[in-house]
C-alpha cells in the first residue's frame, strides 16, 4: 500500500505567501510534479498576471519539495538548499490568472556533496510554457553551512 501524498507545503522550508506551488501530485524517487494555480493574491501576481521569470522558483520550489519528499522518507523534516543556475531557461511572458500550471522536475544528476542537477518545465494542458535546467545544493548541515563551518 503506498502512503497518501501529503499537503506539499509540509514538503517545503518555505511557509506561508512564500510557498508557492499549490498541490503535490506525485512524487518518486527521480522526479516529482505539483500544481501552480495562477490567482489575483499570489504573492507575485500584478494587474497583468505573474511574470514568466517567477517560473524559475516555481521549479526551485519544487525540486525543494522532491528533496523534502526524500528527507521524509529517511525520517527527516524539510532543510533549506540554494539555487545556483539555470541553464537554457526559457518561459513566456507572463501567466494570467486562472491558469492552473504543472510544474514537473526530474533529476538528472546529484553527488554526495548536495549538489544536483534537475530538467524542469512548467506546463498548461500539454503545452510547455517554461523550461530549464537548474543546479541546486543541499548541504547536509544548511545552519553550519550558512555559518561558514565547513569542518
Amino acid at each position: 500500500m503506498t502512503e497518501p501524498l501529503p499537503p506539499i507545503a509540509e514538503l517545503l522550508p518555505q511557509s506561508g505567501p512564500m510557498c508557492l506551488l499549490h498541490r503535490l501530485l506525485g512524487v518518486d524517487a527521480e522526479r516529482l510534479q505539483a500544481e501552480v494555480d495562477i490567482g489575483p493574491d499570489g504573492l507575485f501576481h500584478r494587474d497583468e498576471g505573474v511574470g514568466g521569470w517567477v517560473a524559475l522558483e516555481y521549479m526551485a520550489q519544487a525540486v525543494a519539495a522532491w528533496a523534502g519528499w526524500q528527507a521524509r522518507q529517511a525520517g527527516r523534516g524539510p532543510s533549506i538548499g540554494f539555487l545556483l543556475g539555470s541553464r537554457r531557461f526559457r518561459s513566456v511572458d507572463r501567466f494570467l490568472p486562472g491558469q492552473c500550471l504543472r510544474v514537473e522536475v526530474e533529476r538528472l544528476y546529484q553527488a554526495d556533496n548536495g549538489l544536483g542537477q534537475f530538467d524542469c518545465r512548467v506546463l498548461e494542458g500539454g503545452l510547455t510554457l517554461a523550461q530549464a535546467q537548474i543546479t541546486v545544493f543541499g548541504p547536509d548541515d544548511p545552519d553550519r553551512f550558512l555559518k561558514g563551518d565547513m569542518s
